[in-house]
């Protein structure tokens, strides 16, 4: 029997951003026991229903907390829905750790593969498509001894085909809106070949629909034998996101999961520094600096890199992701962030552009430049920012100086030195926001918490404080 991977991309539903607060649907809990069946091996005769509290169900919903980092409750609570209502593959999830393969008996004896492009979809030129495919092909190329040659006829190891509905492999599609794509593990017959469906939107570069060249990288991954990683940075982490194809790198992840079945290229120098592989940031690494912290609808938000962190005061617990899986036309890497709750929109600021986001949607208008936001011309950069919510103030720091802009307005108010609002503070502020009543603004790995009107310090704490670090 043909092993089988097969990679449900589910198109973005629409969801509120923050953490649900209406009640639990009976809807909602008959697709939370469908989500449980089709990705944690929950069987019919382990229970028929999760409202009825049967203990198999709540063993379940409690691995499905675990890998994904929620708080663990083995209940359907909103953290739980939402993260089930979020676009993912349909691999199964429960034996996922960092980078997984099928197995030693699921991979190509062989280093030399050939793949074949059955037909093409009309969403894109076929030079397009062309590009994309080998493109995709050559991410796993580099890192590895395999080398992809394309043929025109006759079959290849790798067959690539888009496909409607039944599709001749007894995995049909689902219309739009739904499945993106699925690939079968290496194995003899339909063995590594690769399917799209055709009812979805596929495109080159543009995040206006599917990047085909994201969507085949992974499933080529399926192809050459990986299977999901809980790696939120991985390439083969189970949900789609937007990433731009010219600058794309394949995560380091994934380098460990194809170098394992593999070996590397003999090719490449190890020390290259060229050939670095960019690594997941860790929450609780003592010497982070982080890029900006702001807080969205009651949540607390921390950006590093191409990546944020989600806390909720009520969880213990936090949600690393990729930026732009939740907003895929956001900058990464951004230079500071404040949330307006007058306006319900957070802003995040990179070099010297401005993007405002109300939920997952971009504000019309943005990103803009600073002058058209209301600020001064010699402003370069912003290193960090935080709306006060007694005056309706934001402040953004620079270097040694801070500006007070006025949202409404879109205008600044004045300006003055970090130290001399901000006593004990002698390094670049990083990020800042509010919290509670208190002030944080963060100077590399350390956090300092002030009261805003006086100005005084009550703490210095490390910077993974808030994302509950027992380290620190």
């Amino acid at each position: 029997m043909t092993f089988f991977s097969l990679c449900v991309l589910l198109s973005l539903a629409v969801t509120a951003y923050c953490v649900p607060t209406t009640a639990v649907t009976l809807q909602d809990e008959d697709f939370a026991q469908n989500y449980l069946k089709n990705f944690f091996n929950l069987t019919e005769d382990q229970g028929p229903s999760i409202r009825r509290g049967i203990s198999p169900v709540t063993k379940k919903l409690s691995e499905m907390q675990r890998f994904f980092g929620l708080r663990i409750t083995g209940t359907l609570d909103a953290d739980t829905l939402e993260l089930m209502k979020k676009p993912r593959c349909g691999v199964p999830d429960g034996n996922i750790a960092r980078y997984s393969t099928f197995g030693r008996d699921f991979k190509w004896n062989k280093h030399s593969l050939s793949y074949r492009i059955e037909n093409y979809t009309p969403d894109m030129s076929r030079s397009e498509v062309d590009s994309s495919i080998d493109k995709a092909l050559q991410v796993w190329a580099k890192v590895t001894p395999l080398r992809f040659t394309k043929i025109s006829s006759g079959t290849a190891d790798i067959m690539i085909s888009f496909g409607r509905r039944s599709h001749n492999d007894y995995y049909p599609f689902d219309g739009p809106g739904g499945t993106l794509a699925h690939a079968f593990a290496p194995s003899p017959g339909i063995g590594g070949d690769a399917h799209f469906d055709e009812d979805e939107r596929f495109t080159f570069r543009s995040n206006r629909g599917f990047v085909l060249f994201m969507v085949a990288a992974h499933e080529f991954g399926h192809s050459l034998g990986l299977s999901h990683s809980d790696d939120p940075g991985a390439l083969m982490y189970p949900t789609y996101s937007y990433r731009n194809p010219d600058t794309f790198t394949l995560p380091r992840d994934d380098i460990k999961g194809i170098q394992a079945l593999y070996g590397p290229n003999p090719t490449q120098a190890p020390d290259d520094p060229g050939t670095q592989p960019p690594a997941t940031p860790d929450a609780c690494d003592s010497t982070m600096v982080l890029d900006a912290v702001t807080t969205l609808r009651g949540e607390m938000l921390f950006f590093k890199d191409s990546f944020f962190w989600r806390s909720n005061p009520q969880s213990n617990t936090y949600q690393q992701s990729l930026i732009t899986r939740f907003w895929p036309n956001a900058p990464t890497k951004i230079d500071a962030a404040y949330e307006s709750r007058q306006s319900d929109r957070v802003y995040l600021f990179k070099d010297r552009r401005v993007w405002a986001y109300s939920g997952y949607d971009l504000v019309d208008g943005f990103p803009k430049k600073f002058t058209r936001h209301g600020l001064p011309r010699w402003m370069r950069r912003i290193d960090a920012a935080f709306h006060d919510v007694d005056s309706d103030r934001t402040l953004l720091f620079m270097g040694d100086y801070y500006v007070i802009y006025d949202e409404a307005k879109q205008r600044t108010e004045g300006y003055g030195r970090v130290d001399g609002k901000f006593s004990g503070l002698n390094g670049k502020v990083t990020a800042a926001f509010q919290y509670k009543g208190f002030t944080y603004i963060y100077s590399g790995p350390y956090m300092f918490e002030y009261d805003y009107r006086s100005g005084r310090l009550f703490r210095v704490l490390r910077n993974g404080y808030f994302l509950r670090c027992t380290n620190q």
